[in-house]
């Protein structure tokens, strides 16, 4: 998404992808030092004489046109791997062409756990994390200073996997909520009626799993409807552009994040740190580490298979794959092609440092959610937890 509602976070993932192709190709591509999409669609990198191309199409996060950039890339470009995206419903949409086409899908930055879940297919393999790891790192951090809750989501796949990973992740660390959960379409820009039930619903904190710009609305109508006030805001950390405008009166919380450039200790990340502020003028934020890793994962599995980018070479290789990134080693769980990472919980010390340096580290975790499989795919989960994470 180049264009849409969630440009922010292509941003993230377009720069992080062709730094990651150049790290784990050992030089630049053809469009130089810095990708720019409005001056080129197409940058070419190298492992020893075997050229990779990369093709870069703006879907603005519309279903419709990611099938429609997907089948020309796979129609007329040829491509052997498709990456993307950051809607999680465009990302379903992928997920069928991928599996029409017999290629596979490397899912970075959607979170839906139906993407590794009831959406599951062979090709469909992530480096993002999904709503249940998300839940679990941050529901570590909330039960340690809250104990109950009401949640708001996004009436879609994403939402909806995030509160039902939420209220089963911090039930069993001890939490309650105390009301249903709430869903509001993604479209919505007047949050009063949903802010009107969470403050009737005498919980300690309100847990916020929001994406793109109706977020400033919905704090908005906290503040308006008092919320603020009186219940803290349970929401993981999010991008380094907007952590100053929501978080400001946050300071000194803790909370969990994905990745935030100031928590990992590794080559990879070193690399993003010093390549990003260079080429950019940033740190990386919140899904540079996806999009990073994304681009190690192409170039590892195309070594794996010694040059042979069928999708059944591919898809062999890539189950059960084991990479290091910018957020240190990544597997892909063979049963569901979840990919188990670290993540991470930091306390908010600032918001005004000017390279969003805004945390003081406190612990890293290394969530694994449970088989999301659907019912006719069940016996793939082997002997991991199924359907939640007391398996229940």
């Amino acid at each position: 998404d180049a264009s849409g509602a969630l440009a922010i976070y292509g941003a993230h993932i377009l720069r992080s992808f062709m730094l990651g192709m150049e790290y784990a190709t050992g030089a630049a591509g053809s469009a130089g030092e810095k990708f720019d999409i409005t001056q080129t669609q197409e940058n070419v990198f190298k492992i020893d004489d075997c050229e990779i191309q990369v093709f870069v199409r703006d879907d603005g996060s519309n279903a419709e046109n990611t099938a429609t950039v997907a089948r020309e890339l796979i129609d007329v470009q040829k491509v052997n791997i498709l990456v993307g995206t950051v809607s999680s419903g465009a990302t379903a949409t992928l997920q069928g062409i991928a599996l029409e086409s017999k290629i596979p899908l490397i899912v970075a930055p959607a979170a839906a756990n139906d993407i590794t879940g009831v959406n599951f297919n062979e090709y469909t393999f992530r480096v993002s994390r999904n709503n249940y790891q998300d839940a679990i790192n941050e529901c570590k951090a909330l039960t340690q200073q809250y104990k109950k809750f009401v949640q708001i989501a996004p009436d879609y796949a994403f939402g909806r996997g995030s509160a039902a990973a939420f209220r089963d992740a911090c039930t069993l660390d001890g939490g309650t909520f105390v009301a249903d959960d709430i869903f509001a379409p993604l479209d919505t820009t007047d949050f009063t009626p949903y802010m009107d039930q969470i403050a009737a619903s005498d919980a300690d904190a309100y847990i916020v799993t929001w994406a793109g710009s109706g977020f400033v609305a919905l704090m908005q109508a906290a503040t308006d409807q008092g919320v603020t006030e009186n219940m803290s805001l349970g929401a993981t950390f999010i991008d380094n552009v907007l952590m100053p405008t929501f978080f400001a009166n946050a300071v000194g919380t803790t909370a969990g994040i994905l990745y935030h450039y100031s928590a990992p200790n590794n080559p990879a990340n070193d690399f993003l740190k010093a390549q990003d502020k260079a080429r950019y003028g940033v740190m990386p934020d919140l899904f540079d580490a996806d999009g990073m890793n994304a681009a190690i994962m192409v170039v590892e599995a195309i070594k794996a298979t010694n040059g042979d980018v069928s999708g059944d070479a591919l898809k062999g290789v890539m189950e059960g794959m084991t990479f290091e990134g910018p957020k240190g080693i990544v597997f892909i769980r063979p049963e569901d092609h979840v990919a188990i990472q670290d993540m991470y919980i930091l306390k908010l010390v600032n918001v005004t440092d000017p390279d969003a340096n805004f945390y003081e580290y406190v612990d890293t975790t290394r969530p694994e959610p449970p088989c999301l499989l659907p019912e006719t795919l069940k016996a793939r989960c082997g002997t991991l937890p199924y359907g939640s994470l007391s398996g229940q």
